[in-house]
């Protein structure tokens, strides 16, 4: 069962795209019958300056895994969620995200005259579901900050392997739909927006946005002290690869943290 537990764990950070730590060594500090996990610490996440663009950006956030009876948490991306259904084998719940997604004018000299996005809070409903070493997860995405983003829904799947007691590792690949409102917000050039910014006029629909390869891995120092890493390949697919606002096709995504459990 602890292994289980690590294994999904891990996966569920890859394939949701946040900073979990294992279940193994939380059991370890609080005791096997603790309701209450709870793990802080620093961390990075290193991101296209917006979607499609050839610059990249570091930016400071909390890495944070608090859960009470595996049934309220917040960790990662995810301010405040619920499994709404839960068992050793699949969740299936709500959460309030924080997307960092935005773009803005003074970013690069080609922008100006296609108006800022900003980032917002999302509403996320997720579910998934693990057999053996492999978990399959989907998670959708709403905006819910007035921002112009949209809809998106990601589906992804996980090999995962506990090098040991204490290494961690899983990768799999994922791709990610989006729809319409996403699509012209994020790729699309308006007749109005051509003519202030020169770029030429683009009509962005809905369709698969990338497909991905990620990455997580996970190394416990001390029963206290682990630091992880998740690392996302993706290939912008479609209206997000045809968009005059694309420079480049790849992008990276990464978020690195190191954490002290309680």
């Amino acid at each position: 069962m602890k292994l289980f537990k690590q294994v999904r764990h891990a996966a569920i950070a890859l394939a949701c795209g946040t900073l979990l730590i294992n279940a193994h060594a939380d059991e370890q500090v609080n005791g096997a019958n603790s309701k209450w996990k709870v793990s802080i610490g620093p961390g990075v996440m290193v991101t296209p300056k917006y979607p499609g663009s050839k610059q990249y950006e570091a930016l400071p956030l909390p890495s944070l895994d608090i859960s009470y009876d595996d049934r309220f948490f917040s960790q990662g991306l995810d301010v405040l969620g619920v499994n709404a259904l839960k068992s050793d084998a699949y969740h299936v719940g709500a959460a309030l995200n924080f997307d960092f997604v935005s773009r803005k004018e003074s970013a690069d000299p080609r922008l100006h005259g296609l108006g800022n996005v900003d980032a917002g809070p999302k509403l996320k409903v997720f579910a998934d579901y693990s057999v053996s070493l492999l978990t399959g997860s989907v998670a959708l995405y709403q905006d819910i900050g007035g921002n112009g983003q949209g809809m998106q829904i990601t589906t992804d799947l996980a090999a995962n392997l506990p090098v040991t007691d204490r290494l961690l590792f899983s990768f799999g690949p994922g791709f990610t739909w989006a729809n319409s409102v996403y699509a012209r917000t994020l790729f699309g050039v308006s007749p109005q927006q051509s003519a202030a910014s020169g770029m030429q006029a683009y009509d962005a629909r809905s369709g698969v946005r990338d497909i991905h390869l990620n990455a997580y891995t996970s190394y416990d120092f001390t029963k206290h002290w682990s630091a992880s890493l998740l690392v996302t390949a993706g290939w912008l697919q479609n209206f997000a690869a045809n968009s005059p606002i694309t420079e480049r096709r790849m992008e990276w995504n990464g978020i690195a943290a190191v954490n002290y459990r309680f």
